[in-house]
């Protein structure tokens, strides 16, 4: 299957934004695999479209669920914290770089 956006649609930042059935297709679930996950608030949307950054987060929960057998909740919880720890190891560099500053 193929599949071609008519028109770009890019956000205030100029990420191309895409919509649910986008979303869907690029990341081989289904549009109501989208809808629930918006809905649920694992994923972030922006009226009806998603940010690349989501399309991403889809595939790794869908892959999560697959392949350790983890269920929704689960999985959004492990991208969050994977999230949260690549943060506090970003704060960690600058903190012991501005200490070796000084």
């Amino acid at each position: 299957m193929t599949f071609s956006l008519a028109k770009t649609v890019v956000s205030t930042d100029g990420e191309p934004l895409y919509t649910f059935e986008a979303a869907a297709i690029l990341t081989e679930t289904s549009l109501t695999v989208v809808e629930v996950y918006v809905e649920l608030g694992v994923i972030e949307a922006i009226d009806s479209m998603l940010h690349a950054r989501e399309l991403t987060r889809i595939a790794q929960i869908q892959r999560l669920r697959q392949d350790l057998g983890l269920n929704l909740v689960g999985a959004a919880m492990v991208l969050d914290m994977a999230q949260e720890i690549a943060q506090l190891r970003a704060q960690l560099s600058v903190y012991q770089s501005h200490r070796s500053d000084a």
